[in-house]
Order: C-alpha cells, then sequence, then structure tokens
C-alpha cells in the first residue's frame, strides 16, 4: 500500500464504506468517534452503539456474527479500543467467522481524553497483528483508491476481514444517536427477528 501525507476524512470514509450498505448488513460501533460517523451516515436500527465498554466492540460483533451467520457484521472501532482488545482479534482469528469485517478508524491518537498519541502512532501496526492473529484479509488504507478497492471485501468478503483506515485528527460535527441503552436493545433485536419474535420476549 502506498502511504499519502494527507490522511482520508473519517467522517467521508465511514460514510463511503456504509453507502452501499445493503438492509440485512448490521453495524456495531464502539465508544466515541466511530458512533458519531456512523450515526452521521445514517441512523437505523441495524446499527448498534455501545458507547461505553471500551475495548468490548469486536467481542461484541464477534457474539453477533457467531449468531446471525447469514447476516454481515461490520465493526466500526478507534484504534485506542482496537489496542484495548487487542485479544479478541485472536478469538476471531480461532473462530473464523465468515460473515465479520472489522474496520480500524485510526488517527493515532486517543480522540476521546485529549488527542494524546496513541500506540498506532508510535508503530504498533494493528492490521500486522490481525495477519498474526489469523485474519488472511487484513489490509491498511490510505488513500481513497485503497478504499474504494476494500469497500467490497468489507461488505460482502468471506470473512473475517479487517481493514485499518487510516484518518486525520480534524474534529467533526457530532452526530448523536440514541444513547438509552434498553432502547437500543428492543430496536437491535426486533430488526434481527421481527417484531412478533420480540414482542414474545
Amino acid at each position: 500500500m502506498t502511504q499519502q501525507t494527507t490522511p482520508l476524512n473519517r467522517r467521508l470514509a465511514v460514510k463511503r464504506i456504509l453507502r452501499d450498505r445493503q438492509q440485512d448488513v448490521l453495524a456495531v460501533t464502539s465508544l466515541g468517534n466511530p458512533t458519531f460517523d456512523v450515526a452521521a451516515a445514517g441512523d437505523t436500527p441495524q446499527n448498534f452503539y455501545l458507547w461505553g465498554a471500551m475495548g468490548g466492540a469486536v467481542s461484541f460483533g464477534l457474539g453477533i456474527a457467531l449468531a446471525q451467520p447469514e447476516k454481515r457484521v461490520i465493526v466500526f472501532v478507534g484504534d485506542g479500543e482496537m489496542m484495548m482488545g487487542l485479544g479478541s482479534l485472536a478469538t476471531v482469528g480461532v473462530d473464523r467467522p465468515s460473515n465479520l469485517s472489522i474496520v480500524v478508524i485510526d488517527n493515532e491518537h486517543y480522540a476521546e481524553t485529549g488527542m494524546q498519541l496513541a500506540h498506532a502512532g508510535r508503530g504498533v501496526d494493528i492490521t500486522a497483528i490481525a495477519r498474526a492473529a489469523g485474519f488472511e484479509k487484513a489490509t491498511t488504507i490510505y488513500t481513497e483508491g485503497e478504499l474504494e478497492e476494500y469497500v467490497d471485501v468489507v461488505l460482502k468478503a468471506r470473512g473475517p476481514v479487517l481493514a485499518t483506515v487510516k484518518v486525520g485528527t480534524d474534529p467533526e460535527p457530532t452526530a448523536l444517536p440514541p444513547r438509552d441503552g434498553p432502547y437500543l436493545r428492543s430496536r437491535f433485536r426486533e430488526a434481527l427477528l421481527g417484531a412478533a419474535a420480540h414482542a414474545s420476549q
């Protein structure tokens, strides 16, 4: 992959990944910018925003992918979140869910706590870690062209898939989706199982 001096805009990158999303594609987001960016691309019942639980997004997405093997699950995480949950990559590599994609929105900083330089900005290669864990499809994306080439892999290729998308640190307007946990759980469950199945529980 060819590195470029100007990193991608994170909001536009997420929007592009989700532009051709089908109705049965589920999205799980970690706290902070991944949640705001996915919501800005379009809040739907097929989105589940964790809000807190830092480090747990990939494990959460893995559980959904294993329980719903006919649906595509895309987990959007920041690089700080991914570093906190590195062990989950090993579990994904062992379980090898074919319907799971992980998109790491990597600005190399801890955006939620003051933009301190993160491990990814100090030489840690998340993509290489994923490959070592058993991901056959794992890449780092620096340019719009590389993103365009990899979107179909994220949406459709046999997984597990990981894409580390290098983005800038410029702020974007906050796009707040619902924050009520029980409400998010209920609407996500209904989107998965239908209103009748949800009402029977």
